[in-house]
This record gives structure tokens, C-alpha cells and sequence, in this order.
């Protein structure tokens, strides 16, 4: 790290024990990015009056390089766990590591993207098959038996599948192995 490290308590005494805690899991992040330029962590053990059982609540601030921010909150959901404040300091570095990991990735362009699976509409239907005119502008043949979580008879022209095409052209040319009806809402590109 490139700044010192701040702790913070609240609601609750300072404890070297947890304070050392802290520095040696702050340590560790490091692993993950040795670019981090600043930490701050504060642990919280709110303020509940009878109920057994503090929940503490520890939230951690990182500034990394581009103008990049990484914030852990371990407030919600409430965790039984986190009566214990080791634990609960645990489970917010294991989370900040995780999004320093992310953040590296991202950084790296190393995030995959999701391809939006390959969907078009049925434009001609005949009695054992039909057409769809993909999303990537082809016209690709496909037989009743290639329908699957509905059935050919449910097809309409308009209607709007996902389908899977064959790595072999049929006698038609392009044919799908897999056509799936879909709604509108579900086509996301």
C-alpha cells in the first residue's frame, strides 16, 4: 500500500488483538494488487439494546489506480457469524479480494464478455419445417423435430426463436440442430 492503513472503531473500546488483525489481513490484500493506494477500515459494533448478540459491522475503503474506489460493507445480509468480529472482519477481506481481483481482470481486459446466443424469427413455416431469418442476417432451415421446450405446432410466423445451427449444411443450407421459442423480453444485445 502507498498510504498508511487507518483504523477506526466504533461503538466499541480499541483492541491491539484486532487491530493486528486488521494490518495482517490489510497485508495480504497486497497479493492481489500491490497497487493499492490507499485502505481505510472501520469496525462497528452498533449500538442494540436487548437484543443477545452484537452484530459487528466492518466496512473497508480502498482507492486503487484509474480513480478506481472499492468499498466492502459487510452490513447486511444480517450474518449470525459476524457476533464474532474476527469473523466478520474475515468475510470483508476475503470480499475485498475478491473485487480487487475483479478490478485487476477489468483492468487487464480480462473480463469476458457474454455473447448474446444466436436468435432470430421464423419467417415461412411448412408442414415438417420452416425458416428463421437469424440476428446475424442468414436464412437458416430447421425441422419440426429440432424444436425443443415447445412444439413445431406452437411456432407462428413472427415468432422469435434461439436456435443452435449445425456445423454440417443440410440440402437447404444452414440448418439448426436446436430451435427454442423465446418472448421479446428475453433477447438481450
Amino acid at each position: 500500500m502507498q498510504l498508511p492503513l487507518q483504523i477506526s472503531f466504533r461503538n466499541m473500546d480499541v483492541s491491539p488483538a484486532i487491530e493486528a488483525r486488521i494490518r495482517e489481513k490489510a497485508a495480504k490484500l497486497d497479493q492481489f494488487s500491490d497497487r493499492i493506494m490507499s485502505c481505510r477500515v472501520v469496525v462497528e459494533c452498533p449500538r442494540r439494546r436487548g437484543h443477545k448478540g452484537k452484530l459487528y459491522h466492518v466496512r473497508i475503503d480502498m482507492t486503487v489506480p484509474g480513480g478506481g474506489e472499492i468499498v466492502v460493507n459487510r452490513e447486511a445480509p444480517q450474518n449470525h457469524a459476524h457476533e464474532d468480529v474476527y469473523v466478520a472482519i474475515r468475510d470483508a477481506f476475503n470480499a475485498a479480494a475478491r473485487q480487487i481481483e475483479d478490478h485487476a481482470r477489468k483492468r487487464r481486459g480480462e473480463v469476458k464478455a457474454h455473447d448474446v446466443p444466436l436468435h432470430g424469427t421464423v419467417v415461412s413455416l411448412f408442414p415438417d419445417y420452416g425458416f428463421v431469418r437469424a440476428s446475424d442476417g442468414r436464412e437458416i432451415y430447421f425441422h419440426r423435430n429440432s424444436v425443443v421446450e415447445g412444439t413445431f405446432e406452437d411456432l407462428a410466423e413472427g415468432s422469435e426463436v434461439r436456435l443452435v445451427v449445425a456445423e454440417k449444411e443440410g440440402e437447404k443450407g444452414p440448418q439448426a440442430s436446436t430451435v427454442r421459442p423465446i418472448g421479446k423480453h428475453h433477447l438481450v444485445g
